[in-house]
């Protein structure tokens, strides 16, 4: 056997005398030809490791990351400090790994540390219970939608235009095997549509879906979103980013009975769009509804505390007609990154970031203003993102801060044609005044 790569003339006879066939070819005989390959694989002969590794630096090196780049870019992924000591603790051992704490005897420092994770999301929400956590924030909006029909047993779901529209196809996804309508509530001005609202909520509703901050940056009222619902009988689900939790109120407080949303900016990087960290909370009256695990905290015959997976309501587990989701795993790594990113800041800490992200967000968004042709596309609230409106092609003017070395915000025209003009902007406490006031230097020479 090769040092590194096995599968070699030796090991392909040996394997071949075990199974009784007398050639590959014979093996694969099973498969059309049409199926199979007829010539090698053109790969290139094999690297040295120092060669191999140039090679992987140089293709690296195309890439526009947010070390190399003064970072804009929003919609759901951010630019958010990440402390050294979250890798530092995230690479020891018995936290690296992949295994499921399905034994409790052999996991306790596991099943402690996704405790402490849930503990943090309820408090931080504002809810009761918090689930393990669910690979990320679009994942855990369709399965708010899918538990939201389990409760009611209604058919259909009622969704904000300011959701995140990757989001919603996700959910588009998710609820087409039940079935599930899915109607939107327009955004003209950026924030629901006050007087559309009402109408679309009814007796069919099992959940009316609201993000806030939404996708264009704005906050949403949704003290009155939970009124209406709750008036209809459907649940309220919020969708959120914790980050901004620490200046913000929390969704459960204004009457939201699900909250979920996207974690990546707890401690996650942002690693070109994943692995992320789907955050999902909810009331107690409807944790045997919810979907992924929970950890519970209790006591052993000696009285000595311990952690458990507690519940969970996959079809492994229960009667598969009484199944909630069939959600396998959690992402217990960014879990425990987002445990370490909390714990180490503490309360103050997530205020301060949510602060300084505000004050900052809000200095760019006056500064850009000013720029001739350049506007704020609304006038809702806003807390780190904001929606220009530029005089030029928002991708063209991407392109050109691009060779500028500024990663210049998300162009809108992909998800609404109707912004076909407008360029979605984020700030993060990361960026300085002079990294603000470069980047409206930037943009004006851009747009003018």
């Amino acid at each position: 056997m090769q040092r590194y790569l096995s599968n070699t003339a030796d090991e392909q006879r040996a394997m071949l005398e075990v199974i009784g066939a007398p050639s590959i070819e014979a093996l694969l005989a099973r498969v059309p030809a049409t199926a199979r390959l007829p010539r090698p694989l053109d790969l290139p002969s094999a690297a040295a490791e120092m060669d191999l590794i140039a090679e992987m630096r140089r293709l690296a090196a195309a890439n526009a990351d947010a070390d190399g780049y003064t970072c804009f870019l929003g919609g759901g992924s951010y630019d958010h400090f990440v402390p050294g000591v979250i890798n530092h603790m995230i690479l020891r051992g018995e936290f690296f790994t992949a295994y499921t704490p399905y034994q409790p005897e052999a996991s306790q420092g596991t099943l402690r540390t996704i405790y402490e994770y849930q503990t943090m999301i309820a408090e931080l929400t504002g809810m009761d219970v918090a689930n393990a956590s669910i690979y990320d924030g679009a994942s855990s909006l369709a399965e708010a939608a899918l538990m939201a029909q389990s409760v009611t047993g209604r058919t259909e779901i009622v969704l904000g235009a300011g959701v995140n529209p990757l989001y919603r196809r996700v959910v588009a996804t998710y609820c087409g095997g039940p079935g599930l309508r899915l109607r939107d509530v327009p955004a003209p001005e950026g924030v629901l549509d006050g007087a559309a609202l009402p109408k679309l909520v009814g007796a069919k509703t099992a959940a009316l879906v609201v993000q806030s901050p939404n996708f264009y940056g704005c906050l949403e009222d949704i003290a009155s979103a939970a009124e209406i619902a709750h008036a209809a009988g459907a649940l309220l689900v919020v969708v959120t980013d914790p980050v901004n939790l620490g200046v913000l109120e929390a969704p459960g407080k204004q009457g939201a009975d699900l909250v979920v949303g996207e974690g990546q900016g707890l401690g996650v990087p942002l690693s070109y769009g994943g692995p992320y960290l789907g955050v999902f909370a909810a009331k107690q009256e409807f944790v045997r509804r919810m979907p992924g695990r929970l950890v519970g905290a209790t006591v052993d015959l000696d009285g000595r505390r311990g952690f458990v997976l507690t519940l969970q309501t996959r079809e492994q587990h229960i009667r598969r007609a009484k199944a909630t989701s069939n959600i396998c795993t959690n992402v217990a790594l960014c879990a425990l990154m987002a445990t370490i990113y909390l714990a180490i800041l503490g309360k103050r800490g997530l205020s301060r970031v949510g602060e300084l992200s505000l004050a900052k967000a809000h200095y760019a968004a006056e500064r850009l203003a000013r720029i001739p042709g350049v506007a704020l596309r609304f006038g809702a609230p806003f807390f780190k993102e904001f929606t220009l409106k530029l005089p030029k092609s928002p991708e063209r003017v991407v392109a050109r801060l691009a060779r500028d070395r500024f990663l210049a915000g998300v162009p809108l025209k992909p998800f609404d044609r109707k912004l076909a003009d407008c360029l979605l902007v984020a700030v993060t406490e990361k960026r300085t005044k002079e990294e603000i006031d470069a980047f409206a230097e930037a943009l004006a020479k851009a747009v003018a």
